[in-house]
This record gives C-alpha cells, sequence and structure tokens, in this order.
C-alpha cells in the first residue's frame, strides 16, 4: 500500500487545523481541504488561491467575508441530514466564529466569483443504489447544484454493513465519458467504528491501496480504481468527498471498472435500504 495515500486522523494536523491537505502535500494540482475545531471562538482563514466551502460537520457558526457574513445553522453531526454552508472567494480573509467542527473543501482557481450562502433546503439528497449497495448522497457543490468554478463536493452516508462508491469506477483521462479529477475522501464513522477503503490501478498507473478508516482519516485519491467503501456491520460510515481537476469544464463524468460494472444491473431487482434516509432534510 502507497502509505502517504492513507492519512490517520491528526497525521496532518498544522496549527489550529485537525487537517490540511494542500495540493503541495498530495502531489497534484488542485484539490485541498482543512478541518477547523472552533471551542466558542473565531479563527480568520485565507483562501489565497482557492475557492473554499465552510461546511459544518457539526455544530454553527457565522462566517464573515468580503463585507458579509453568513449565519450557518449547520447540525448536530454528519449523520444528521443536510447543513446549510458558504462559498469563499479566491483572495479573501474569512472570519469564522462558532462553535464545533467545520469542513473547509477547496480548489485552485484562477477566477473570482462572489461570497455566497448554500442554503440546507437546496441542497438535492439522493439514494442511490439497491440493497446492500444503497446510500445517501448530499449534493452540495456540483456543476447542477452550486456554481464554483473548479470545486466539486459531496458527502455520502452508508448504512452499517453496505458498500458504496461501488462499482469501483475512476476519473483520471480527459476524454467522452471521462473528465479527469484529484478525489480527496475524509471519513467519520458512527459509534467509534471502522470502514474500509480500496483503490487500485492499472498496469500502466498502479496504484495500491486497502486502507481500514475511522473518524478523521482521509484517503488520497489521484488516478486509478476506487471502491467500494465498506461500512462494517453496526457502524454507519460518513465520508466527505472533494474533488477538482485541470479540465476547463467542470464536470464529474466517472467510468466503471469494466470488471465490475455489471453490478449496478443487479439492482433494478432490489429495494433501496429502508434505513434510508438517514438524519433528515432541513
Amino acid at each position: 500500500m502507497n502509505h502517504k495515500l492513507y492519512q490517520p486522523a491528526g497525521s496532518t494536523a498544522e496549527g489550529p487545523f485537525d487537517l490540511v491537505v494542500t495540493p503541495e502535500f498530495a502531489g497534484w494540482g488542485f484539490s485541498g481541504l482543512r478541518i477547523l475545531t472552533l471551542e466558542s471562538g473565531s479563527r480568520t482563514v485565507s483562501t489565497g488561491d482557492s475557492e473554499t466551502l465552510v461546511l459544518p460537520l457539526s455544530g454553527s457558526c457565522a462566517v464573515s467575508v468580503d463585507g458579509e457574513t453568513f449565519q450557518l445553522a449547520g447540525r448536530t453531526g454528519v449523520f444528521d441530514g443536510v447543513t446549510d454552508f458558504a462559498y469563499l472567494p479566491t483572495g479573501s480573509e474569512a472570519t469564522i466564529t462558532g462553535t464545533g467542527r467545520f469542513a473547509l473543501p477547496c480548489a485552485r482557481t484562477g477566477k473570482k466569483l462572489a461570497a455566497r450562502y448554500g442554503a440546507a433546503e437546496n441542497v438535492p439528497v439522493e439514494l442511490r443504489g439497491a440493497g446492500n449497495c444503497s446510500r445517501q448522497v448530499h449534493n452540495y457543490c456540483l456543476p447542477r447544484t452550486f456554481d464554483a468554478d473548479q470545486l466539486l463536493v459531496c458527502e455520502v452516508l452508508t448504512p452499517g454493513g453496505n458498500w458504496s462508491s461501488y462499482p469501483p469506477h475512476k476519473h483520471d483521462e480527459a476524454r467522452e465519458g471521462e473528465s479527469e479529477l484529484e478525489e480527496i475522501y475524509y471519513f467519520e464513522v458512527a459509534s467509534g467504528g471502522m470502514g474500509y477503503q480500496r483503490v487500485y490501478g492499472t498496469n500502466e498507473r498502479p496504484i495500491d491501496v486497502l486502507a481500514e478508516v475511522r473518524s478523521g482519516d482521509v484517503v488520497l485519491i489521484p488516478h486509478g480504481w476506487h471502491g467500494p467503501s465498506m461500512a462494517a456491520p453496526g457502524y454507519d460510515l460518513y465520508y466527505l468527498n472533494v474533488m477538482a481537476g485541470p479540465g476547463q469544464e467542470r464536470a464529474w463524468l466517472i467510468c466503471d471498472d469494466p470488471a465490475h460494472g455489471w453490478v449496478r444491473q443487479t439492482w433494478q431487482s432490489q429495494h433501496i435500504d429502508p434505513r434510508l434516509p438517514l438524519g433528515h432534510k432541513r
């Protein structure tokens, strides 16, 4: 296994941040993520050359940026449905005031858009798959859900015992039906449990990850087939996906591993897991 691609909780902590993944650390060009914990206080963050979201994992906050202040109601935790969020432009200083844990997914871009508020009620909630491949997806910042230049952000909730990010798929080539995107998986697991993440490549571009993941861990995916993300029985699995790439068109186009794509056809005769949806949509 390429150990740099799996980073356990705390291994990339820096200053006030529990987790810091920069493009330089990952060895790629665009995608990044920081996790900030606040205990009833304020922190000013710089966006630099990246567009950034403030996405509450737990708790609530006020975000002041470019002369505006957005009040984020947030949520009690990642399994408690969708949250509202704020979009921070490049070249900005933003002050976050509140209590909780906040994800700051980001993507390098040469374009500056306006700071904006994303309402929880406008976040599409999608149930994908069926049977033990059922999962719930919160589509925060995708081409048809929220305007950005390069950044793509969603989160996936997988009930205990289920597999998600499956069939294994990739998005590492710019071609018909596929876009080139780097991806970060940030994990949280209910009740102190664990899950598992698989990433594998081709003979031409080898990559090999099979990692046990717990809350606060990250897996970096520069290329290759990724999936499944496996939720151990008894422990619901959450992951935040952050993606960006060099393409001029902001698109999330995937290609299934042809050895396993047939699995999708089996869902037609199965029901969605009755435990879904988890949490509630505001």
